[in-house]
């Protein structure tokens, strides 16, 4: 497939500067090869930005992804990326009422605070001995599993070899994590704080039998090896922003405001026809990564659409004047919001939740978790307003499929908001709207996203975040060395709709990198 007179070659094509599609720029680009990034958007970063929501508020907030877990160093260090990580000093606070009085689950500030959470709540050691002993388990998973996420898919057998535990590989890759909640704890709340990892994201119940809950929580509790989530320094915006700098000073071309629109494709050359306001253009190149959906390579290729994808989840972000008093009085709200704030995320409220969006009705109970980037970083705020004691707060919401909003997005929006609200309000001592700061017009800081939102705004296939279901970490029929490789010998698939994708984790760019090189070492 010659180019014509008018076409420039390149090494390789990536189609998406979303941050997987920036470090696998990098990668090339450092290695050598010409490379170029054709972005539709007038920015770098995807659904990995920082981004100011409010007008004449000096907030700058991570717009749709929050936390890193399963960023590998490796990738930080290859790159020399400027950028930093925090931990949280709280893993998650949890409210609840017990015998008509307000209590909750702090898990963090030291073994000996979460012991006493957990008595506190519970009234005996059981719960805590078995957390212990549960997530001692899945450390050990993850310190086996998430070196190999930038290797060579492993097959099934070898990554049971690896992980060497048994009872372990049977509770995440056999059995539905239900069954692994409910023989290990008793507690419903417990139960419920464990579940969530299955969940973010995902819209399932923690039986289904497709395991794709299972997946979920596997790649929520290995990331970095620990399965800790960190706080982006500067907001998520600084990682993105360190790898489109880290593309380019290594010499990749970035072009913003170009969407591409064709990829043709003989196998071993390839053109990409783009269009910008100007008119239309063509690159070609000896590979192509595209790091956007499987559904929109699919458009691109001309190939039969996958299988139509889902998301399920409420994202919101707020400006506090102030953090809310809590009606735990054991618990300071500066604690509580340092961590992950859960909200009706009881065991039996989420198989609730998930029931009812499923026959088709919003949840009566939205099952949420809160996140509060300024505690750790008070970077993302400008200084009058950190001095002021101002706070930013991000809202997860789970089981609300795109189906849900249908009808009327915008209405149903509105419905899911107050009713979330109003299950966190219910744990507070003062409604949270008393401490929403508001902006330059006077307006609240809140602005809510729903699946179409995501879809419309990001091109995220019907909201989903993953792009699609997540995969297991390791080889199946048809997917490749890497993960990455598609029909097309020299067209990648390199963004979170990869094997072992999803998430802020430039996993898909590293791998899809390294297939590059491979083949032309």
């Amino acid at each position: 497939m010659p180019a014509n007179a008018h076409t420039r070659t390149y090494d390789a094509v990536i189609v998406g500067g979303g941050h997987n599609g920036l470090v696998a720029a990098a990668y090339l680009a450092r290695a050598g090869r010409s490379v170029l990034v054709l972005e539709r958007l007038d920015h770098t970063g995807g659904a990995a930005v920082s981004t100011r929501p409010f007008a004449g508020v000096d907030a700058r907030l991570s717009r749709y992804s929050y936390l890193v877990s399963l960023l590998p160093q490796k990738i930080v260090r290859d790159l020399a990326l400027d950028f930093r990580v925090r931990a949280r000093t709280v893993s998650s606070y949890t409210p609840a009422e017990r015998d008509g009085r307000p209590t909750g689950l702090l898990v963090g500030g030291g073994e000996q605070r979460t012991r006493e959470a957990f008595a506190r709540l519970t009234g005996g050691e059981r719960e805590y001995a078995a957390w212990q002993r549960f997530y001692g388990r899945t450390a050990h998973v993850a310190e086996r599993v998430f070196p190999t996420l930038t290797e060579p898919l492993p097959s099934r057998d070898e990554l049971r070899r690896r992980i060497d535990d048994e009872t372990a590989w049977r509770a995440l890759f056999e059995e539905p994590i239900g069954v692994a909640v409910e023989e290990n704890f008793a507690d419903d709340l417990v139960r419920g704080v464990v579940l969530t990892d299955a969940l973010i994201g995902t819209f399932a119940d923690a039986h289904d039998p497709s395991l794709v809950q299972n997946r979920c929580f596997l790649y929520h509790v290995i990331g970095g090896g620990t399965g800790a989530w960190d706080v982006p320094v500067g907001g998520m915006g600084a990682l993105t922003d360190a790898l489109a700098a880290a593309a380019r000073s290594a010499g990749a071309v970035i072009a913003t405001g170009h969407e591409a629109v064709r990829i043709a494709t003989d196998g071993q050359t390839a053109e990409v026809t783009y269009r910008t306001a100007d008119g239309e253009g063509v690159a070609a190149a000896r590979h192509v990564l595209v790091n956007a959906s499987p559904q929109e390579l699919a458009v691109l290729t001309g190939d039969p659409s996958p299988e139509p994808a889902e998301g399920a989840q409420l994202k919101v972000n707020m400006l506090l004047t102030r953090l809310p008093k809590l009606r735990d009085p054991a618990v300071d709200p500066r604690e509580a919001f340092a961590g992950t704030f859960h909200i009706a995320e009881g065991y039996r409220q989420l198989a609730t939740a998930h029931a009812q969006a499923a026959a088709g009705e919003l949840p009566a109970t939205p099952p949420s978790e809160i996140y509060c980037h300024s505690l750790t970083d008070p970077t993302i705020l400008g200084p009058d307003l950190a001095a002021r004691g101002y706070q930013t707060l991000t809202l997860f919401g789970l089981h609300t499929p795109a189906r849900l909003f249908d009808r009327d997005n915008d209405t149903v929006r509105e419905e899911l908001l107050k009713a979330t609200l109003a299950q966190l309000d219910a744990h507070l001592a003062e409604p949270l709207a008393d401490c929403l700061a508001t902006d330059a017009d006077g307006r609240p800081c809140i602005e809510a996203k729903t699946p179409l939102d995501l879809e419309r705004d990001l091109r995220l296939p019907g909201g989903n975040i993953f792009h699609r279901a997540l995969s297991w970490p390791y080889a199946q029929q048809d997917t490749g060395r890497w993960g990455v490789e598609t029909r097309h010998p020299n067209v990648l698939l390199c963004g979170a709709g990869a094997v072992r994708g999803g998430g802020v984790s430039g996993v898909p760019g590293h791998n899809a990198a390294m297939a590059v090189l491979e083949t032309t070492a």
